[in-house]
């Protein structure tokens, strides 16, 4: 069975950190881009950060850059995303992704945590 379970989320102050935790199982870990998105309300979900396996390391949304930063524990199937300088505009649900492109593609959802940045 696949899970994705995300944790980390919760109510900060503008200009303060969390670090959002994703653990996964059922799949293979290693096979799959990982990748953060997130969901304002009325809002469509965004693409916050991918991870690039090959080097460890990700791509950003212009939005995040520079203050976000994405990692993984390959030997515990977890990823993570460090988030810093928090603003109110970073106010959403944080889901973490897994997906495998080709003929036997796979998109795999965490149930998503909320984050909520208050000014």
């Amino acid at each position: 069975q696949v899970q994705l379970v995300e944790s980390g989320g919760g109510l900060v102050q503008v200009g303060e950190s969390l670090r959002l935790s994703c653990a996964t199982s059922g799949f293979t870990f290693s096979n799959h881009i990982m990748s953060w998105y997130r969901q304002a309300p009325g809002k469509e979900r965004e693409l916050v950060a991918t991870l690039i396996t090959i080097d460890r390391t990700a791509n950003y949304a212009d939005s995040v850059k520079g203050r976000f930063i994405m990692s993984r524990d390959k030997a515990k199937g977890m990823v993570f995303l460090q988030m810093n300088s928090l603003k109110p505009e970073d106010t959403a649900i944080y889901y973490c992704n897994a997906r495998r492109a080709g003929p036997n593609a796979e998109n795999y959802w965490g149930q998503g945590t909320q984050v909520t940045v208050s000014s």
